[in-house]
């Protein structure tokens, strides 16, 4: 499995961003400072507040702000490209932001946007037979 923290500024827009891009929330991990939200049985985010993301940190490390520098890009396989399309518009819809127009390969289609902080998220399809 994978988790990855993510600070947010504002929880509740985050949960409900997340949610409206089709992903649930574990309630049993989730509190008022953090949202641990499922986006597979192996991939798992937690959403955490600035104060709560700090706890985590050594001592006089800033948090950075994605939508200032990119200190990573989380990328996601869809199973085709209307798909791909389909989670891009449900961020649009849900406050996300755009990052890169879509590109495609052929081969390969992928697109990207960013949630409400800036966390960078990029969603592709590759065609599985060009893969063998």
């Amino acid at each position: 499995m994978i988790f990855v923290n993510l600070p947010v500024t504002d929880l509740a827009a985050s949960r409900a961003f997340y949610t409206a891009l089709g992903f649930s929330i574990d309630e049993q991990f989730s509190d008022d400072a953090s949202a641990s939200v499922v986006v597979s049985d192996a991939i798992h985010l937690q959403l955490l507040s600035h104060a709560r993301f700090a706890d985590f940190l050594p001592g006089g490390t800033a948090t950075a702000d994605p939508r200032t520098a990119t200190a990573a890009l989380y990328a996601l396989s869809c199973d085709s490209r209307e798909e791909v399309d389909a989670m891009v518009g449900k961020a649009m819809g849900a406050g996300g932001g755009t990052w890169k127009p879509a590109q495609d390969h052929g081969f390969m289609y992928g697109a990207s946007f960013t949630d409400p902080d800036g966390h960078v998220w990029e969603v592709l399809w590759m065609d599985p037979a060009s893969a063998q």
